[in-house]
């Protein structure tokens, strides 16, 4: 097969959970343990950091990746979902997996998929730890998919855990308190593996310490250590002015993801880095600076609060929940505008109406459908946000929306396109 008929061959048989939701998440490892045996265990072979969380831990797995990187690490990067193509996902110092490797493992493997018929998951993680195994990564950085405790890559012993952040999202998989989505998050917690917290909960943070106990496992919440004092945006780089509570020395880091949300991320990737440092990582202040400043360069990351276009100044995010977009809204209020334009589109199992209310009542609405199956259709989202006074017109397709947005507004508008990861994974020009 061509490498577009084996991710086809593999989105037809394996249940896939952008396209069908919570039906394709298996509640157990069972599936990933009999791939990695099948495998010979290749996630044994390479040292590892493990990230979950709510929000922030694609930011927090690049951001340790580039800091890596710089170190001169070689270091293989996992994460979900893609935005382009299936190949980003698997990365070694920031380059796809190549296509040949995806044909060679789906070929190799195919009559032991067809039996045991994992999920498109459970499978690209097998395929990840091979290729980290065969390559001889020096450090693999793998982000959980969904909550942390029965997620597929949870089978591995890492160097640490990174813990990002608690909000509500995916209820009706990990729960509907933030205790019980902490409780699953907090699943990736290994004994006596050190964990860093990066972002404090008092509703969340004693699951965290009583899991920590019982695995014997160090635990740092990052706000005990590191304090952000000071920000400054510009166009492509957020300053980032912070204390060690430690040394009560302040210094100054320059990041290429420009989200006032990474305030919240860079928190917990330091604390992790001091704690790596101290393991025996040979990691500089200047690798931490050069990773930082160079993070988008050195992974290859799209779609975090990324420009598109400068007059009307536009940018994308994949923000899909109330945590994440209420930091959307804090990012939108750093910049002076004529007019503020929204084109947005969700899958149709996120807290629709819990975003819409956040969502100021005299900006202009465009509403877009991402292309799956678990899409809210555009013209019911048009219907939701009327009962939140949010008037606006329906474009099905994203990129007809942002050039229709950008034909009729002024440069000096505003425009913010997303609602969803497959949203922007449909733009056109990113």
């Amino acid at each position: 097969m061509t490498y577009s008929e084996t991710i086809d061959y593999l989105y037809q048989l394996l249940p896939v959970f952008h396209r069908v939701g919570k039906k394709a998440f298996k509640a157990n490892l069972d599936n990933t343990i009999a791939i990695c045996l099948y495998l010979d265990n290749p996630q044994n072979k390479f040292k590892s950091i493990h990230v979950a969380g709510t929000n922030g831990k694609g930011s927090s797995s690049h951001y340790l990746a580039s800091i890596f990187q710089s170190a001169g690490y070689k270091t293989g990067l996992y994460t979900s979902p893609h935005l382009k193509s299936f190949t980003e996902r698997i990365k070694i110092n920031g380059q796809p997996i190549p296509e040949e490797k995806v044909i060679q493992f789906v070929r190799d493997g195919k009559l032991f998929i067809e039996e045991v018929k994992p999920s498109f998951f459970e499978l690209t993680v097998g395929l990840a730890f091979q290729y980290f195994a065969e390559q001889q990564v020096d450090i693999a950085i793998i982000e959980v998919g969904l909550g942390g405790r029965l997620d597929s890559t949870n089978i591995i012993t890492p160097e640490l855990s990174l813990i990002t952040n608690i909000s509500f999202d995916h209820t009706d998989i990990l729960g509907d308190t933030l205790p019980k989505i902490a409780f699953e998050k907090a699943g990736i917690i290994k004994p006596n593996v050190p964990v860093v917290i990066s972002e404090r909960n008092i509703e969340t943070e004693n699951v965290f310490i009583d899991k920590a106990k019982l695995e014997s496992a160090p635990i740092f919440f990052a706000d005990d250590f590191l304090q952000v004092i000071n920000t400054e945006l510009s166009e492509s780089v957020l300053a980032l002015e912070l204390l060690d509570k430690v040394t009560n020395q302040r210094f100054v880091l320059n990041s290429q993801l420009t989200g006032s949300y990474q305030q919240k991320n860079i928190l917990g990737v330091l604390k992790a880095i001091h704690i790596l440092r101290n393991s025996g990582f040979q990691i500089s202040d200047e690798n931490i600076y050069q990773g930082i400043s160079m993070v988008l360069s050195n992974t290859n990351l799209k779609g975090r609060w990324q420009q598109l276009s400068s007059q009307p100044l536009t940018f994308c995010d994949t923000a899909h929940n109330i945590s994440g977009f209420s930091e959307i809204l804090s990012n939108i209020k750093k910049y002076t505008f004529r007019q503020l334009w929204f084109i947005l589109g969700f899958v149709s199992d996120k807290d629709i109406d819990g975003i819409l209310k956040m969502l100021p009542q005299q900006a202009n609405y465009i509403f877009c459908q991402c292309n799956s199956t678990r899409a809210l259709d555009a013209s019911l989202l048009a219907d939701k946000a009327k009962a939140f006074s949010l008037s606006g017109v329906v474009i099905t397709d994203v990129n007809d929306a942002i050039n229709y947005v950008q034909d009729i507004s002024a440069i000096d508008d505003f425009i913010y396109v997303g609602g969803s990861t497959f949203v922007v994974a449909e733009i056109d020009i990113l």
